[in-house]
């Protein structure tokens, strides 16, 4: 049984919901919301993605969180449950079991990965309170049109 690869249209329609998953890493985002991007149902979707990516959409989100997870652990400050939760999974737990599932270094939880990086060296660690500055702003400035009391 041989399996038809997706058109060119549908090619770019994939790559927009590829693109979209990996920009919107954090926040949920399921499966039918990447097929409406992709202008397909969701199961259609689901085995478009895999006939083109080898890949099913869920797995490859995955992948990409656990790989946007290695760099913070490696050079920020954080702890392993901050980590986890900036890059938006929900569990702990989950985060760990598919972080060794998915590292190149076979087996290595998070926390074994962070002080692997610590042993091979490299910049000292950002502070944890900056990089997570990013993701809730700085603090207000009051407005102009406020002016203080005389």
């Amino acid at each position: 049984m041989s399996r038809r690869l997706p058109d060119v249209q549908s090619m770019r329609q994939l790559r927009r919901a590829r693109d979209r998953s990996d920009r919107d890493c954090a926040p949920p985002l399921d499966t039918a919301t990447l097929a409406g991007a992709a202008g397909h149902a969701p199961e259609h979707f689901i085995r478009a993605f895999r006939a083109a990516d080898g890949q099913t959409p869920r797995h490859h989100r995955t992948r990409r969180r656990v790989e946007r997870a290695r760099e913070p652990l490696r050079s920020v400050n954080l702890t392993v449950t901050e980590g986890c939760d900036l890059v938006g999974f929900a569990s702990l737990g989950t985060f760990s079991a598919r972080f060794r599932e998915i590292v190149e270094i076979v087996g290595l939880s998070p926390t074994g990965y962070r002080r692997e990086a610590a042993l091979r060296g490299g910049p000292a660690p950002i502070p944890g309170g900056f990089a997570l500055m990013g993701r809730t702003g700085r603090p207000a400035k009051p407005s102009v049109s406020e002016k203080p009391d005389r």
